[in-house]
């Protein structure tokens, strides 16, 4: 009997070794995955036609896996989306000059600026310096994470739409008409920048719409049928998820509510509003992720039947 138990324990040890093993190896894997967004009123001129999502690079935590964004990024560009849109949490560290971060966060976007993708961005909790709901906000920190997109010619979104209209297959925002889609992006949840009503203001009644957030818990503040489509991420997809349980997390230990991948279930949320949650590509707290990889979204676009 005792002999069964050093095996057992020594089976068990070497399976838990090669399990962190690959938690290491996990996150310089990417994960592409193919989505539907289904998005009532769609003009014809968006059937079919794809949006990007990239988020969470978490750039300056210990051991981050910055190198995987500019692969990432390459594989966006070698799809010829649309447009792209990154969620927020560029950097990790709460700290006073998050420049360093961000000098390489502008230099793995720089392709996308050259290829002429239109990219539209988002501030997540970690871009004002906030590792924790109660952390102080940090407004100049956020303003330089904002100014340094800026100047990768990508816009950043804050409680605010922007008209997508379709022109010779290339995305204007410039002026609207019937091939016209609207992209709303909110403000970030921590320091208390969500203002629903501001973020749909300049969006007519019954148009199309797609929405995106960095924070999955600002979904709920939507009220009914304003966003059949939006994306969000924060979550990480929960970094640990148990094997052949792909829609449990730790996360799921302290809420029975996590929702940190894919689409959430109709309980979440306004009735005719549907979420997808993004892993991104990053982590906090341990560099390890473990049947979580890092994930590209793209979405084909579709009207809903």
């Amino acid at each position: 009997m005792k002999k069964f138990f050093k095996r057992a324990g020594i089976t068990i040890g070497i399976a838990l070794l090669l399990l962190l093993a690959w938690g290491i190896i996990e996150p310089y894997t990417i994960a592409v995955e193919q989505e539907t967004a289904e998005i009532p009123n769609l003009p014809q001129a968006w059937e079919g036609k794809d949006i990007a999502v990239l988020g969470d690079f978490q750039v300056g935590m210990w051991m981050d896996n910055d190198s995987v964004i500019p692969r990432a990024v390459d594989k966006i560009i070698e799809e010829e989306p649309q447009a792209v849109l990154l969620l927020g949490d560029y950097v990790y560290h709460p700290a006073d000059d998050n420049t360093v971060q961000m000098e390489k966060v502008a230099d793995a976007l720089t392709p996308l600026e050259e290829a002429d993708i239109p990219v539209f961005a988002l501030l997540g909790n970690h871009d004002y310096a906030m590792d924790k709901k109660d952390d102080r906000v940090n407004q100049e920190t956020a303003d330089r994470v904002d100014r340094m997109l800026g100047e990768k010619g990508i816009r950043v979104l804050q409680n605010e739409s922007v008209p997508l209209t379709l022109k010779n297959n290339e995305v204007t925002t410039n002026g609207e008409n019937e091939n016209t889609l609207y992209l709303g992006g909110l403000g970030a949840s921590w320091p208390g920048n969500v203002d629903v009503p501001k973020a749909l203001r300049n969006i007519p009644d019954n148009a199309p719409r797609l929405f995106m957030m960095h924070n999955p818990e600002a979904f709920k503040k939507l009220p009914p049928d304003s966003a059949p489509a939006a994306v969000a991420g924060h979550t990480h997809g929960g970094q640990i998820r148990i094997p052949f349980t792909p829609e449990w997390s730790y996360k799921d230990l302290g809420s029975k509510n996590a929702h940190v991948d894919g689409w959430t279930d109709e309980s979440y949320g306004r009735n005719g509003n549907s979420l997808y949650v993004n892993r991104g590509i990053g982590f906090s707290l341990f560099p390890i992720r473990i049947n979580c990889p890092p994930e590209i979204t793209f979405f084909k676009l579709s009207a809903k039947a």
